[in-house]
């Protein structure tokens, strides 16, 4: 266990050869790499919360909120040295997982969430994914959370029934792991596309789609063919205007057809306008597409992409701001925390 500051600062030095399954495959090494800075991003984004979130009612309405005392992370070698390690008069205690985090104690974590509970350590989880259903410990530590944010598909019924009755449960999945407002407001971008692909690398659908908006856009598209923007490089990427976000690598599944990526929501906290695939089930990129703060176009409709892509580029500061400023009030992952640990704690 150490504290956060201390562990976000040797992050970058960490020698990740020995946690992947193949040490000399230098694809598996870089999205290791990509993996572990985009969690200790998450870290980045706990470790700065304040009392109440920048876009909670609390703080709209000027109340002071709670206080987050300073972070810690640990591993699953630490996780009783947190449960045990001494607390303020007045201290709420939260362990914060992610993702199949909980899945590292293995038969273990019943036992482990247990005697967190039994400690007084409240637990949030911030399932990210249909964890409800594909985690298979989540039945074991679901009577011990306080907090549970999952994706927008329906909880399992199974996992459900686990659930005690005081849990705090909120269906909201993909959104930025920035510090709010990290990068100043760009008031005036270059005029080009970045087009974000994923995983799926050149598919021919994502072919057509580069190609398409090449000959329509010329150079004012710039390509990434794959998902690999290094956190550390994300800030500099609001020199552009537009970021395209085609679909999600999953995007069949009930999940990712709904908020696909992370992708258009950091692209959000950039300022850039974020423009994506309109989903299968719709969710909640429907309702910021309503709000006009994402431009949706039809899936497969390349014609529809690039109007899409001209109506970002079209547009003026004034609805640039608007989405800067709701994705860093309200689409961040330390925000989205700190509003559910201030209310669960009233």
């Amino acid at each position: 266990m150490e504290d956060a500051a201390t562990y976000l600062a040797r992050v970058p030095e960490i020698d990740l050869a020995p946690l992947v399954s193949e040490a000399k495959d230098a694809t598996l090494r870089a999205k290791a790499r990509l993996d572990c800075d985009w969690y200790a991003e998450n870290l980045r984004c706990f470790a700065a919360m304040r009392g109440g979130g920048p876009g909670s009612d609390a703080m709209q309405a000027g109340e002071a909120g709670i206080e987050f005392l300073p972070a810690w992370v640990c591993g699953k070698e630490g996780v009783l040295d947190f449960a045990k390690a001494p607390r303020e008069p007045g201290e709420e205690r939260w362990l914060i997982t992610m993702a199949h985090q909980p899945q590292a104690f293995g038969p273990l974590a019943e036992k482990v969430f247990a005697l967190l509970a039994k400690t007084g350590v409240r637990q949030l989880y911030y399932a990210f994914d249909e964890a409800s259903g594909a985690m298979p410990c989540f039945p074991a530590i679901a009577p011990y959370l306080d907090v549970l944010i999952h994706d927008e598909s329906p909880l399992a019924d199974a996992a459900r029934a686990k659930l005690r009755a005081g849990c705090r449960t909120i269906h909201r999945s993909w959104v930025a792991n920035r510090v709010p407002f990290a990068e100043a407001f760009n008031p005036a971008p270059e005029e080009k596309i970045l087009f974000l692909g994923s995983q799926l690398g050149l598919t021919p659908h994502r072919r057509r789609q580069l190609d398409f908006l090449q000959q329509r856009f010329g150079d004012k598209l710039v390509a990434s063919h794959n998902h690999a923007v290094a956190v550390t490089a994300r800030g500099a990427l609001n020199r552009y205007k537009v970021g395209f976000c085609p679909e999600g690598r999953m995007f069949a599944t009930p999940a990712m057809s709904r908020t696909h990526t992370d992708r258009p929501f950091w692209s959000g906290c950039l300022g850039m306008v974020p423009v994506s695939e309109d989903s299968s089930a719709g969710g909640r990129l429907e309702d910021l597409a309503r709000e006009g703060l994402i431009v949706r176009y039809a899936h497969g409709d390349l014609a529809a992409l690039g109007d899409a892509c001209e109506q970002g580029l079209a547009m003026p500061n004034e609805a640039r701001r608007k989405i800067y400023e709701h994705f860093n009030r309200c689409e961040s992952v330390g925000t989205v925390v700190a509003d559910a640990i201030t209310a669960a704690g009233c």
